[in-house]
Formats: structure tokens, sequence, C-alpha cells
């Protein structure tokens, strides 16, 4: 009996593997949310100074684009946001969709803190009870990340 050698391009490939999601990869996330709600509030900036968008500015759309465009703030929030989008694409290509996008819900309890104590909007009670039901469930995720990764 002859020992048969497989040809090497009969030989199964192994997918390649992805580094385990670590310290950096969040650190990448938490990064990406900062930019994204820094857009955000630096685009509530600049409609604050544009002013209210009606019923008479909707029908003369070129005038109130216009109008829009022409406001720094805008432009800026408008980088960030892509700043942020820059980021979430290295997150993407890092970590399991699964445990980066729950990470996103920072921005909505981030936001409102911020809604509140930066931009003096008022946020009913109601508001807040969801804010905690969205971090229980962030800290859920993270308890389930580190079961997977031991960190």
């Amino acid at each position: 009996m002859a020992l048969e050698i497989p040809q090497p391009e009969t030989l199964p490939v192994a997918a390649p593997t992805r580094p385990g999601v670590g310290l950096a990869s969040i650190a990448l996330v938490l990064v990406s949310v900062a930019f994204s709600i820094a857009g955000q509030l630096t685009l509530r900036s600049a409609m604050d100074r544009v002013g209210f968008i009606g019923r008479a500015e909707v029908s003369a759309p070129l005038t109130t684009a216009s109008r829009v465009a022409k406001e720094p703030l805008l432009w800026i929030g408008l980088f960030l946001f892509g700043v942020s989008a820059i980021f979430w694409l290295v997150v993407l290509s890092r970590v399991p969709l699964s445990v980066a996008y729950p990470f996103v819900g920072l921005s909505y309890i981030l936001i409102v803190a911020f809604s509140r104590f930066i931009l003096d909007e008022g946020v009913p009670l109601l508001r807040w009870v969801g804010v905690i039901v969205v971090a229980a469930g962030i800290v859920i995720v993270g308890l389930s990340f580190r079961r997977v990764s031991g960190i």
C-alpha cells in the first residue's frame, strides 16, 4: 500500500480567521459612537441657527436648501458623521455586528443626557425610563461579550 499525497489544489483551504474582539476594537466602536454623537449635537445646533422649517419653507425648497447650506455648523456636523462612518467601517471589519451595533445604543443614552443638560431640552420621565432600558440592554450585551472574549 503506497502513501498517497494529495495535490495542493485539492487540499481544503481554511477560512481566514479574524482576531478576537479586543479592547482596541471596543475602543474603535466608542470612537465611532462619539463622533456620531458630536455630529448629532452639531447638526442640532446648526438647525437652531437656521430656524424652524415650516410649510412656507418646504414650498420653496431651493431657497430653504440654500439657507441651510450656508450654515457652517451643518458642514461640520456632516463631516463628523463622515469620520464616524470611517471608524464604523473599521469596526465592521473587526467586530461581529451583533456585538458592535448594540454599543450604538450608547448614543441614545448620551444624546438624551446632552439634550437635557447642554441643549436645555425638556426630557419627560418616560423617556428617561427608555434610556434606562437601553442602558440595561447595553450592559447585557457587554456581559455576553465578556463571556465570549474572556475580557
